[in-house]
């Protein structure tokens, strides 16, 4: 029975329509995705880039806008601010004069205290039976003096009776001479008793007076800065520099006086050892302000001038100081003159170790005729000192002759002239001959539009 091939060829017929339908639909598929990437992804983007760039083109072309400022003529006379360093009037570090333990501790850190204040009392058990023993002395020194003295009499009563008769011949000359002669001993071992009663004296003088220095007292009025012990702590009387500890807390240096040196550490100690200060007592009424003026200055410091003073702990507020003296020289390594300036405290308000800035109102500026800009306009081109100036709205740098620093503004001596205008801030869009768009800092300048 033969078997046809029809069906067969049919089927195949019909699965390869199938396949070649697949592939159409497939591809038209993968074309509409193209076109909607295309549509919504490429072409927004594109058109996006060239916005940019096109932004980019339009602001490099754009004139730079340029803060300036017009200059004015400088004044005759000029304020003259200068920082300093407050501290107190009397500074003092407090060491004991007894060994011993700390029996008790009256004051701590930040209390005042009046002048002769008790701080703290030592145990010295060894210094109060020294004070006994010389008593002892003293006493058995003193009884030594009433035997010298009464032997001193019995001989002067046996000198006078001798005398007489040895005038008229009972005793023998040799007899009187012997008497006389042990009179004179008598003397002078009343006279040695006495010194030794003076010598004993004194020593126990000197042994009460050590014995009161176990009652440390404040020197002056003032508050405690520093509180370098507690009870228990071991004293000694050597004195010296002091520990370490002491040294942190301002314990060891007087910083009153007219270098005006500060200790480095801020951290109060609390305890103490041996042989450092006890307690600091500083005096802060009134408060003494060091400043070094620099040398062009000098000359116009004088004594009772009145000088303005603020604090950073009080801002927009100004105190009132007085100059009380000057160093009278320059020193060679700073080139400035230390001036002492003292400002009323009475509240106790202002503190040692403030920063503080001095104002000597109207001092002289000098070179006249000059101008002030701001310190922030000065460039160095070409090992020169220049500003950037502004004619016709183009940029020109012009050399400039610099006076004196105050700090803020610098003083010109030459190059500029009043009325002229120059640029605040020179950026790498100021440019020899650049054209610029000028503004004054009271106006709003336009910032450019970011794409």
């Amino acid at each position: 029975m033969a078997i046809s091939n029809e069906p067969l060829a049919g089927v195949a017929a019909d699965n390869k329509g199938h396949s070649f339908k697949h592939w159409v639909l497939f591809l038209v598929l993968l074309l509409a995705v193209a076109g909607v990437i295309v549509r919504f992804v490429w072409m927004p983007r594109r058109a996006e880039d060239r916005e940019i760039v096109l932004a980019a083109k339009q602001q490099g072309q754009a004139k730079p806008v340029v803060e300036v400022l017009k200059l004015v003529a400088a004044p005759s006379a000029r304020d003259l601010s200068v920082p300093g360093t407050a501290l107190a009037y009397v500074e003092a570090s407090i060491y004991a004069r007894s060994s011993g333990y700390v029996k008790q501790r009256l004051v701590d850190i930040g209390d005042h205290v009046r002048k002769g204040q008790l701080l703290a009392l030592i145990d010295a058990p060894d210094l109060d039976q020294q004070v006994a023993q010389a008593r002892s002395v003293l006493a058995q020194s003193e009884a030594a003096l009433v035997q010298m003295e009464a032997q001193e009499h019995l001989a002067q009563l046996q000198w006078d009776r001798y005398k007489v008769l040895v005038a008229k011949g009972v005793f023998s000359k040799q007899d009187g001479d012997n008497q006389e002669a042990a009179l004179q001993v008598a003397q002078a071992n009343s006279n040695a008793a006495r010194s030794t009663v003076e010598a004993n004296r004194d020593n126990l003088q000197r042994e009460v007076v050590m014995q009161q220095y176990e009652r440390v007292t404040a020197p002056f009025t003032g508050v405690v800065t520093a509180r370098n012990v507690d009870v228990g702590t071991l004293i000694s009387a050597q004195g010296g520099a002091g520990s370490a500890l002491s040294s942190s807390a301002g314990g060891g240096s007087n910083n009153s006086g007219m270098s005006g040196a500060m200790q480095s550490s801020a951290a109060p100690a609390t305890g103490g050892s041996q042989g450092g200060a006890m307690f600091t007592v500083a005096a802060i009424e009134p408060l003494r302000i060091l400043v070094s003026v620099p040398e062009p200055y000098a000359p116009f410091i004088h004594l009772k001038q009145k000088v303005g003073l603020t604090f950073e702990q009080f801002p927009g507020r100004t105190f009132e100081g007085v100059v009380t003296r000057t160093s009278g020289s320059i020193d060679p390594n700073t080139r400035t003159l230390l001036v002492e300036v003292q400002t009323g405290n009475p509240d106790g308000r202002l503190m040692p170790g403030n920063y503080v800035v001095a104002t000597f109102n109207a001092v002289q500026a000098g070179g006249g005729g000059g101008v002030f800009i701001p310190g922030e306009t000065i460039v160095i081109r070409n090992g020169k000192t220049m500003v950037a100036t502004v004619v016709n709205n183009r940029v020109q740098f012009k050399p400039i002759q610099i006076g004196r620093d105050y700090g803020d503004q610098t003083e010109v001596l030459g190059g500029l002239k009043p009325e002229d205008i120059i640029v605040r801030t020179v950026t790498d869009s100021v440019r020899e001959n650049v054209e610029i768009e000028p503004r004054y800092r009271n106006e709003k300048a336009d910032s450019p539009k970011r794409p």
